[in-house]
């Protein structure tokens, strides 16, 4: 089973660069963010024509997340997290889908810091620990899958620039330590299981010429619980595909699993 997480950054303006994606690769479970669209404008027919089915949490112009599955075994089991700090944003939604939990999650950016916005970043993802121990203990495959707005170290591995980086919310220490005691409870982050070191970027800026420069950096994560760690086979970022024509700024990324 191939997994992937993609954050469109507005799916009507990419609907056709994610269709592309979809049809030339073709996941078999995609976790999607960013929809910025409410749920009547999500493109379920468009999707439903390459064989997807479709589960989603839209909201206008912001946020909006769904997930995709080429199985008809896809069971919607949760929109929004419990105790959500603030319900009006769709940014969770979860499904069982194979015999595996995928969360699809799209985590607030949290600038500028320090202010409401960064506090309020940093609730969610106590909401999201919360919860993310909650499926832990169920002992079931479950693959966490989303833009998380963090990029979890300084190292040219996860950053283009630290210095440049030093003062965004994805690099706090706040937030890097709300992601790390997700690994410290013994989930497993995919991409870095397979490629332990060297660059391995997620997101471009559209602006200081970064895709030509590759001055990218790595905030969309696939976490795995223990029961789909020991199924991983493979994971990787399909980066050439943010370098065509009015792409997002993130690629997708993806995990393989044995099921």
């Amino acid at each position: 089973m191939k997994i992937a997480t993609y954050n469109v950054n507005g799916i009507g303006a990419r609907l056709p660069r994610l269709l592309e994606w979809l049809d030339e690769t073709q996941p078999d479970v995609v976790c999607l963010q960013e929809l910025k669209a409410p749920d009547e404008r999500f493109p379920e027919a468009e999707i439903a024509a390459l064989g997807y089915n479709a589960v989603w949490h839209g909201q206008k112009s912001w946020n909006g997340v769904a997930i995709l599955s080429r199985s008809d075994d896809l069971h919607l089991t949760r929109k929004g997290l419990p105790d959500d700090p603030d319900p009006a944003h769709s940014r969770y939604i979860e499904a069982a889908v194979g015999g595996v939990i995928v969360g699809g999650l799209y985590l607030p950016n949290g600038n500028p810091v320090p202010g409401p916005k960064f506090d309020y970043k940093i609730a969610w993802f106590e909401a999201l620990l919360d919860h993310a121990r909650t499926l832990f203990l169920t002992e079931a495959p479950v693959v966490l899958a989303g833009d998380w707005n963090v990029i979890p170290t300084d190292g040219t591995d996860d950053v283009f620039s630290a210095k440049r980086m030093a003062g965004d919310a994805l690099t706090q220490p706040e937030s890097r330590a709300c992601f790390a005691r997700l690994l410290h409870a013994g989930w497993t982050d995919a991409i870095r299981a397979i490629h332990p070191t060297g660059p391995v970027y997620t997101f471009w800026d559209y602006t200081m010429n970064a895709w030509p420069r590759d001055a990218g950096f790595r905030i969309d994560h696939l976490l795995l619980s223990p029961a789909a760690a020991d199924r991983l086979r493979d994971a990787n970022v399909d980066k050439t595909y943010r370098g065509r024509e009015k792409a997002s700024d993130h690629a997708p990324t993806w995990v393989k699993l044995d099921v």
